[in-house]
């Protein structure tokens, strides 16, 4: 159900169409009772928007004649920013509604911009082209994710209502340490008092937020990307592998992703710690990286990595071979 002030505003839009509309008809288009309806018209005279009444068997309301909102206000480049984002927001799924919400925002935002800048921007809506499919639409979580969040914000517990994956369900108290969107869905990681440990939740399994009793400090090291990327990592992948990266952890960072794993200090560089479902193909992305390393774990990696040694060691051999008494092309 729609939100009063949502109402209010598309009561503003049907005015905004020109002419007078009755009572009647704007109860009948807002879904509300006639009382309603002329609360709302208080509250955009309130606002300073000229709402005249008309009374009588037939009388209704309508904007003042010559009235008009001013253009929204934006520059080339911003108006160009909104609505790639836009555009961008509904291929990652990035809104929490569905993809309705988005063509209606954009048409909203193309009705209230300057002519010359609106027909430029539907040129671009009409030829751009994407190589990525739009995503199927996430469930609607936007009042779980503003609960959620105000909840962060003010560093205060909540207890959620949870289905897990296999449809057992819970309730579950937990501080809330960070929001993370990932791979086209939200999660919320953070301390299970329950669990006592840190786990990850995603918000389409939430079913209800409320408020619980006290606050608390989010620990000053934790990453909450990290977290969650990793969280997912250790669900869905079989091997946990430790390595020493022969390298400072600025560099790391720099080159590695937060989906490969967790990366912190060592005596000896870099400590990467993560999961994998190919052991052969952490041995080349290893290999590839160009840094000297220790595989401390899994014993199966170390041997990987031998196997990929001599491959690459018979393929430089088979090259040497073939090259032997040739003669260099000319130039």
């Amino acid at each position: 159900m729609a939100r009063p002030t949502g109402r209010v505003l598309a009561m503003l839009e049907l005015l905004q169409t020109g002419g007078q509309r009755t009572v009647g008809e704007l109860a009948a288009r807002l879904g509300v009772e006639e009382r309603t309806v002329r609360r709302y018209a208080g509250h955009l005279a309130d606002l300073g928007i000229p709402v005249e009444a008309q009374r009588g068997r037939y009388g209704g309301y309508r904007l003042l004649p010559g009235y008009k909102l001013p253009p929204l206000m934006l520059t080339d480049d911003e108006a160009v920013a909104v609505v790639l984002g836009l555009m961008a927001a509904e291929r990652e799924v990035l809104a929490t509604t569905d993809h309705a919400a988005t063509a209606s925002a954009l048409a909203k935002v193309s009705r209230v911009l300057p002519r010359p800048l609106g027909r430029r921007l539907e040129s671009l809506l009409s030829t751009a082209q994407f190589t990525a499919p739009v995503r199927p639409t996430a469930p609607a979580v936007a009042d779980t994710l503003l609960a959620l969040a105000s909840a962060a914000q003010a560093q205060r517990t909540v207890v959620i209502a949870y289905t897990a994956w296999d449809g057992q369900e819970s309730q579950r108290e937990l501080d809330l340490y960070g929001l993370v969107f990932h791979a086209g869905r939200w999660y919320v990681t953070g301390h299970d008092h329950g669990r006592d440990d840190v786990r990850t939740f995603r918000l389409d399994r939430i079913a209800a937020v409320r408020q619980g009793e006290g606050g608390y400090d989010v620990p000053a090291d934790f990453d909450a990307r990290t977290q969650v990327v990793s969280g997912i990592a250790a669900v869905r992948w079989s091997h946990e592998v430790s390595v020493v990266l022969r390298t400072t952890l600025a560099d790391a960072v720099e080159r590695l992703p937060a989906s490969v794993g967790r990366l912190s200090e060592h005596v000896d560089g870099v400590l990467l710690q993560a999961r994998a479902e190919r052991l052969d193909g952490m041995a080349r992305m290893l290999a590839g990286l160009g840094w000297d390393f220790e595989v401390v774990a899994p014993d199966a990696l170390r041997r990987e990595v031998l196997a990929l040694s001599d491959r690459l060691r018979a393929s430089g051999e088979r090259g040497g071979r073939a090259g032997t008494g040739s003669t260099p092309p000319d130039r």
